[in-house]
């Protein structure tokens, strides 16, 4: 349970340092610097939230997934977060590995949208359910 609660942290961490980040607009991201840290705080995210969903399924002894986007299906299939969660995590997780993996091009303001609105609105939540499982003890 430590593990979880300092997976917790760093995850706060790397979203208060997005947000001391955070462009106002479009035009200020694209600026190159802007637009690489922001980039790479999105990338430390969700890979900290899947990160965390491995630890959970390991305490909690549950099915493996195949594969890091499967993991949040089985927090999903557990009831551990909604079933519309795993698919935003999902959509977050290959929009992280486009960006760091650098396949293809890059729309910058689906990029942008997805830093500066989804991500840590998805996070909170994420994390949030996390905790409520924790003082239910679920897994």
């Amino acid at each position: 349970m430590e593990r979880i609660k300092d997976k917790i942290k760093e995850i706060e961490s790397y979203l208060l340092e997005l947000e001391e980040i955070m462009p106002k607009n479009f035009e200020d991201y694209k600026h190159i610097k802007t637009k690489a840290a922001c980039e790479r705080y999105f990338e430390k995210i969700i890979e900290g939230i899947t990160d965390l969903t491995f630890l959970i399924i390991k305490d909690g002894r549950l099915e493996i997934p195949s594969d890091d986007k499967g993991a949040f299906d089985i927090l999903s299939k557990e009831k551990i977060i909604s079933e519309k969660l795993a698919n935003k995590l999902k959509e977050a997780k290959g929009m992280r590995n486009i960006l760091a993996h650098k396949y293809g091009e890059t729309d910058d303001e689906i990029v942008f949208h997805s830093i500066t609105e989804e991500i840590q609105k998805d996070a909170n939540e994420f994390i949030k359910e996390i905790k409520k499982m924790m003082s239910t003890n679920k897994v």
